[in-house]
């Protein structure tokens, strides 16, 4: 049972102490909140005792300081942490809202005690003005009626005793609340708080639902259908939502997005009691997918922060079958580790393993972490682009709550966490075996985003013996319906349908002295159109240019390499063969319309190269043996023995194939074959009396040369 004193004493009012470290926090399982997640609605009859004391204790380390001149309502002393202790996540998440209203309503609720009296009292120590403040919230709230009281709670002195006194005082706290109503002209509370205030709260209130799917227990279509059951109706976007409906995110395969309104009807649903759909911010989805969109089969990972289990689960289900490990830094106690190997193997996870140590007390040369090819960093930050504080406060576990509700930052607390930020991206920059870095936050500041990840660039703590880091566009699932980003970063602002975060994607160049394998060279061929549309896995050139998608195509074994490489040079031989038939077509249609003889023949001469004597038994020696239709060219004219000397025939068209070869002729008188020195696609001539065609007349000056040997490459 807490003291009056000792349990009621501030949070420290440091960068550090000051943000909500829930790691630490002891959550127990008495109501078996683990084997049923589901949250019912809050009727306004009040909290347990023990609601009310962990209440005052965040609300002591959080509330508005005001100058020494115009302290009017005195808190007593802050200056040690108190350890915060819940009975369940419900009790966990009553206490921070109602320490949250009490900030909001901070000057109000301090009105109405000094209006009505009720504050300064004797017998109430300082102390206990956290206390006070809390309870006096949730009275008002209750519009001054009596609490329940529930009989299993054990009773806790102090909250009895604040609740008798403000009880006896409730007519004058009624008419003091009523008077600062009339003072504001505000038909309720809600519209004294300031319009930034006010707006803030309207559009984190009308945020629609992101849930995933644990796949470990449901695939997405019995998911689907299950909803379809309970009367749900899919939708394409979030404009089309319109009471019972839900989308799939644009982003993320795995993510359904519902309306807010539907909130305590699905977490009530067995699919959230099961674990099957669970509830979080679409920011540590989107950190997820990224970094699963670059692991390769049997990569690791590591996750620099505890942050959420859930982002923990999510990685795990996305890495199901690939056989990756995910390694968590920063798990400090033992009773923490076995709360969370609890929440995981609940929920089906079974490749993470938890590391004690925090991330940057870890060496990169450590030997667990040397199959880590991907490293996931969410560092503590501001927080300023959620949408709802209190669930960033719970399943992230941290934050600046009063910062939070102020909408800002002072500049000490930001630099502060920048300069915290930028230290762990460079530890994570010093892990050679390490290709690429996710870094996410939620902050709308620069500073803790772009310029974090620019110094750490410009660093180079990579050192020269490694490839060094640049940035490259976040790539999600290619089972979405994102566009491709050409971005350097991504970045979501704030919006009425979506919380804000900013993610970078931090990957290393790839070594331009790397041999080019057999599998670049296809791949190199496919990008340019060369193997008419066959899928061949990408180049590493195409890897440096492109990120690697979520789900890869299966890489190309050695054993598949040589049909491809057959069937591209296949492919290449056919095409040359019907280009030499279209050719030899070609020229026959010319032959057919008796063009003039001196002039077909300079075109002839004018287009093409006369190959040397001297050359010709270089380029045949490197020649590659016919085509089946030179063969049965060659096997036609060698028949043709038996026809007159005298009677000649024209020279048919060269058969070319790389590197090139020249058909050899038999000349009708001899048996000896004639072999032409020119590479003509073929010969023009005039028709004889006897029907046969006549070359045309050499000119004087240009003389075919004659070899006097049949076969001078022997």
């Amino acid at each position: 049972m807490p003291g009056s004193k000792s349990n009621l004493v501030s949070l420290h009012e440091d960068v550090i102490n000051d943000t909500s470290d829930l790691s630490e926090m002891k959550i127990s399982d008495e109501k078996g909140s683990v084997e049923k997640r589901t949250m019912t609605l809050i009727e306004k009859n009040g909290y347990h005792d023990s609601v009310y004391i962990n209440a005052a204790k965040i609300f002591q380390g959080i509330h508005t300081e005001k100058r020494k001149d115009r302290i009017l309502v005195r808190y007593g002393d802050d200056s040690v942490s108190p350890r915060l202790t819940f009975k369940d996540e419900y009790s966990q998440r009553v206490s921070y809202e109602l320490a949250f209203n009490a900030l909001k309503y901070q000057d109000l609720l301090e009105e109405i005690l000094l209006d009505s009296c009720v504050y300064p009292c004797q017998s109430i120590p300082d102390e206990l003005t956290s206390l006070l403040v809390v309870m006096l919230y949730d009275l008002q709230d209750r519009k001054f009626q009596a609490r329940e009281i529930f009989d299993e709670e054990e009773p806790v002195a102090e909250v009895r005793k604040i609740e008798g006194y403000l009880h006896s005082f409730r007519t004058k706290l009624a008419a003091a609340l009523a008077r600062c109503r009339i003072k504001h002209d505000a038909l309720s509370i809600e519209y004294i708080l300031p319009e930034t205030i006010r707006k803030q709260e309207q559009r984190a209130s009308a945020l629609p639902l992101c849930v995933w799917i644990n796949t470990y227990k449901i695939s997405l279509q019995d998911v689907f259908r299950d909803l379809e059951k309970k009367g749900f109706t899919r939708v394409e976007t979030v404009s089309d939502f319109d009471r019972y409906t839900y989308c799939v995110d644009q982003h993320c395969h795995d993510v359904l997005v519902f309306p807010s309104s539907l909130k305590e009807e699905l977490l009530n649903l067995d699919l959230f009691a099961d674990c099957k759909l669970l509830l979080q911010d679409k920011s540590r989805s989107l950190a997820v997918h990224s970094a699963r969109a670059l692991l390769n089969t049997g990569d690791d990972i590591i996750v620099a922060h505890i942050g959420s289990h859930l982002t923990i689960a999510h990685m795990s289900v996305l890495t199901n079958h690939s056989m990756s490990r995910i390694f968590v830094c920063g798990v400090k106690s033992s009773a923490k580790a076995a709360e969370l190997r609890n929440l995981f193997s609940h929920m089906g996870c079974k490749n993470i393993q938890l590391l004690h140590e925090d991330f940057t007390e870890i060496g990169p040369t450590d030997p667990r972490l040397q199959k880590a090819k991907v490293l996931l960093l969410l560092p503590q930050c501001s927080g300023l682009a959620v949408g709802n504080p209190i669930d960033f406060i719970l399943n992230e576990h941290g934050g600046l709550l009063r910062d939070l509700f102020q909408g800002s930052v002072s500049e000490d607390k930001l630099s502060i966490l920048a300069e915290r930020q930028l230290n762990e991206l460079m530890h994570a920059m010093k892990f050679n075996k390490v290709q690429a870095i996710v870094y996410c936050t939620c902050s709308v500041y620069p500073e803790e985003n772009e310029l974090v990840v620019k110094k750490a660039l410009e660093s180079g703590v990579e050192g020269n013996k490694v490839q060094p880091y640049r940035l490259t566009p976040p790539v999600f699932s290619t089972c979405s319906n994102s566009k491709t980003s050409t971005e350097i970063f991504f970045k979501m602002e704030p919006s009425e349908i979506s919380s804000g975060c900013f993610l970078a994607i931090l990957a290393r160049e790839k070594d331009s002295s790397e041999k080019v394998s057999v599998k670049d060279i296809l791949a190199r061929a496919a990008a340019k159109g060369l193997l008419d549309g066959m899928v061949v896995e990408k180049s590493k050139e195409e890897e440096k240019k492109h990120p690697k998608v979520t789900q890869r195509r299966s890489n190309i074994t050695g054993g598949s390499i040589e049909p491809k490489i057959a069937e591209v040079l296949h492919r290449q031989t056919v095409s040359t063969i019907k280009a030499e038939v279209s050719v030899s077509k070609a020229v026959s249609n010319i032959h057919q319309k008796n063009v003039n003889r001196t002039k077909s023949y300079v075109q002839l001469k004018k287009s093409i190269n006369p190959v040397s004597d001297t050359a010709l038994p270089k380029v045949l020696k490197h020649t590659s043996p016919l085509s089946s239709m030179g063969k049965a060219y060659q096997r036609q004219t060698l028949a043709r023995k038996a026809r007159a000397e005298h009677k000649r025939v024209v020279l048919k068209p060269v058969e070319i194939v790389l590197p090139p070869v020249i058909t050899p002729y038999v000349s009708p008188q001899g048996r000896k074959p004639r072999v032409s020195t020119h590479c003509f696609h073929g010969w023009t001539g005039a028709k004889a009396s006897s029907g046969r065609i006549l070359p045309p007349p050499l000119a004087k000056v240009v003389k075919p040369p004659v070899l006097s040997h049949p076969r001078p490459w022997l």
